[in-house]
């Protein structure tokens, strides 16, 4: 209730029109009291004059003693339609003549006197319910002497339900005046302020309410388009702040989450090398007794057979241990420019060569393009790529690079039974955690992928998991353009 009270309507309503109203209110009152006493002026002239016509011939007759001759004077007089009463009084104040009804005035004896010593008068009264108007008029002599009262009335009683009638007319006119005002103002109003203030108000309880990307709309008049206008740059203002602030927030817990897993890294990598070190001196004696054994054993001997399947045994616990070693590195890089080409050929002839069924295809393809890096890390980070690939493929591995506005991107896709989707989202979001593997226990450490994505780090790129295309498993390798790299043109590979 207050509200609407205190709104801009109810403000237009109390500061314009009921001022406009009162105003004209008062005109109208003001000018029905003009009326009013003018056309009262008017009728007492006109009595005066009626009277002042007459007053000769009955002053005349009075000093004659004619009391026809007045009779008949007043008679005439009477005829007027205006003239209510006519009445003739001696210098005593007894009432010589009359025409009409008795003097609705005079009363006692003495007043006529008192009338005729103070001159002409004009009074109103009250005769049977009806409000009359007299004219008193002395009569007098050549000589100035007063020898009678001349008293004609009007019946006002018309007149006054004249001026009421008005008076009602103009407070109907003026209601309906006040009517039509309102219903002028509040239409116009409602055209030229108040739907748009109504859009304007809605616009702000939605954005109040949180909804993003709303704006005012930017009508109406130019003081509310200015509001608008100032409240849309301030919501968009108050939007980028808030992006801004978020895109921090992102930006702090990624890194965050980055240093966290640096510092976890950083420990298994200390953790890796302590044991790599400690395993490799024992591990290597091992061997080597084993080597010796298996030399003395005739080829019969079934402990021969034994030691060879503790020699394949030794072999995999070094791999495991170089790859510990490769997971711990931290060394400064030995940076040169690679071509990628020759490069690339070497490692893919390497992991084949591991795999000589031939069941595995391999398709290498690429731009003449050089990179500026280690040759031992990156060529590690590689072939464990390849050869992860190469395990998991069905019959198929691709490897193609081409040069991009950043640098170099090189893809190892394969087409193996778990291609595309057929990883998991958690998998995926763990896949290059340290000893973390999808194959079966036994058949891996889950260092390879670790190795990758530190070697790749280390040279400035990364390693993502490109899942987008159905039928394939694509790692996407991206590394910074090195100074012998031509500039990135397009140069195509079937991505």
């Amino acid at each position: 209730m207050t509200r609407r009270l205190n709104s801009l309507r109810t403000a237009v309503l109390s500061f314009v029109l009921l001022p406009l109203l009162l105003l004209m209110a008062a005109v109208v009152a003001l000018g029905l009291h003009e009326f009013q006493t003018q056309m009262e002026n008017r009728m007492q002239e006109d009595i005066e004059l009626v009277a002042r016509s007459i007053r000769l011939p009955v002053a005349s007759a009075m000093l004659q003693e004619d009391a026809a001759a007045v009779q008949q004077s007043l008679d005439s007089l009477f005829q007027i339609e205006e003239v209510f009463g006519v009445y003739v009084y001696d210098a005593e104040g007894r009432m010589v003549a009359a025409s009409g009804p008795p003097s609705p005035t005079l009363q006692r004896r003495g007043e006529a006197r008192v009338i005729s010593e103070t001159g002409s008068l004009g009074a109103f009264g009250e005769h049977r319910g009806r409000e009359i108007f007299s004219f008193f008029l002395p009569l007098s002599d050549s000589a100035g002497r007063i020898v009678g009262l001349l008293q004609v009335t009007r019946d006002v009683t018309p007149f006054r339900a004249y001026v009421t009638q008005l008076q009602w007319q103009g407070l109907l006119l003026l209601m309906g005046i006040a009517a039509l005002f309102l219903l002028v103002v509040l239409l116009g109003y409602h055209r030229a302020v108040g739907r748009h203030v109504s859009r304007l108000m809605g616009a702000m309880r939605a954005i109040g309410d949180g909804q993003r990307g709303l704006r005012a709309p930017e009508d109406g008049p130019a003081e509310l388009r200015g509001l608008a206008v100032s409240m849309n740059r301030m919501m968009e203002r108050r939007e980028a702040s808030e992006a801004e602030l978020e895109a921090q927030r992102r930006e702090q817990v990624r890194l965050e989450e980055k240093l966290r897993h640096s510092e976890k890294l950083a420990a298994i990598g200390q953790l890796a090398a302590g044991v790599a070190h400690e395993l490799g001196t024992p591990l290597g004696i091992i061997a080597g007794r084993v080597q010796r054994a298996i030399r003395h054993l005739p080829e019969e001997d079934p402990a021969r057979k034994e030691m060879q399947a503790l020699k394949s045994e030794l072999e995999r616990v070094e791999a495991i241990v170089r790859q510990l070693l490769d997971f711990a590195r931290r060394n400064p890089l030995q940076e040169r420019s690679i071509a990628l080409g020759p490069f690339m050929n070497d490692l893919v002839d390497r992991v084949r060569a591991q795999h000589p069924s031939g069941a595995i295809e391999f398709q290498v393809e690429g731009d003449a393009l050089s990179v500026a890096a280690d040759p031992l890390r990156l060529g590690q980070a590689l072939e464990n790529l390849l050869e992860n690939a190469a395990q998991a493929a069905a019959s198929q591995v691709r490897v193609a690079w081409r040069a991009v506005p950043e640098g170099v991107e090189l893809v190892v896709a394969d087409d193996g039974p778990v291609a595309g989707g057929g990883i998991e989202d958690e998998q995926a979001e763990r896949l290059f955690e340290p000893f973390f593997t999808t194959k079966p226990t036994g058949q891996g450490t889950g260092l390879g992928l670790a190795v990758v994505q530190v070697a790749l780090e280390d040279h400035g790129g990364r390693v993502d998991l490109d899942r987008s295309k159905a039928g394939e498993t694509r790692f996407v390798v991206h590394l910074p353009r090195g100074s012998g790299s031509p500039p990135a043109n397009g140069g195509g590979i079937a991505g």
